[in-house]
């Protein structure tokens, strides 16, 4: 029943942020105004909102001027759902479920905008970071000086690379990016979430070099693979720590 429940929330969810990302890159509030077309501008109806069965309902195509509706819009509908679910899963009807589904929310936000845009926006990042490190003080229980200690850490972690790189590696959002993975993580999940981030980083940029997508010198969308580094840790932190420490002792 529960499950149901988290599902329909996920759609919501995943359809409001969607209007989210789209309003943020035309820079217009996404708390005012009905939801329009970006081709034709029309305003849409109850029949063109409802999360994944419009698009499947319209064969992928706005119903007033026939463009092509981006398959970003329902992706981010089932992968919302996909991550509440499992965040259910884990934590049950409690209130680090409820933290986690605003983390989660944030983050689906910057994996998207910097995937599709190269770029993550402190507008994103900053009140991400007031509220993460205001649910990990008070609602998760993870001391204050861990809390510091992950966002100073991933700070100067990304300040490092920035000077050793001269930029061309990592920009300034990806420090502001980093000091909110130590807020959301403290700095052992930190430190998992960075060796997973380059890992997958590093693995998808390999593939795309091989089928020619991208050149070894180009620009990858770094805030994506943070964000989705993140969310495997907040599901799977403990069940990889436990596992690399298995393993590790299985060799000595």
């Amino acid at each position: 029943m529960y499950s149901i429940l988290v599902i329909f929330l996920g759609l919501a969810a995943g359809s409001f942020l969607n209007v989210v990302i789209y309003r943020l890159h035309v820079e217009k509030n996404f708390l005012k105004g009905r939801s329009y077309c970006p081709h034709c501008k029309h305003s849409l109806g109850i029949i063109d909102l409802v999360p994944i069965f419009s698009f499947i309902f319209l064969r992928g195509k706005c119903r007033y001027c026939q463009k092509k509706i981006s398959w970003q819009y329902p992706l981010v509908e089932i992968s919302t759902v996909l991550i509440y679910l499992l965040l259910y899963l884990k934590f049950g009807l409690s209130k680090e479920f409820i933290v986690y589904l605003i983390y989660s929310s944030f983050l689906i936000i910057i994996f998207v905008y910097d995937l599709r845009y190269y770029l993550i926006l402190d507008k994103v990042t900053i009140p991400a970071i007031i509220i993460a490190f205001l649910g990990g003080l008070f609602v998760l229980n993870i001391t204050f000086f861990s809390l510091i200690w992950g966002a100073l850490g991933a700070a100067v972690f990304f300040l490092l690379q920035l000077a050793i790189s001269k930029g061309r590696w990592i920009g300034g959002g990806d420090i502001r990016m980093g000091f909110l993975m130590g807020v959301m993580l403290g700095w052992k999940g930190l430190i998992m979430a960075l060796v997973l981030a380059y890992f997958i980083g590093a693995l998808v940029g390999i593939c795309l070099v091989v089928v020619k997508k991208k050149r070894m010198s180009s620009e990858i969308p770094f805030g994506t693979f943070l964000s989705l580094a993140t969310v495997i840790v907040i599901l799977y932190g403990d069940e990889i720590f436990n596992w690399y420490w298995y393993s590790l002792l299985s060799l000595t």
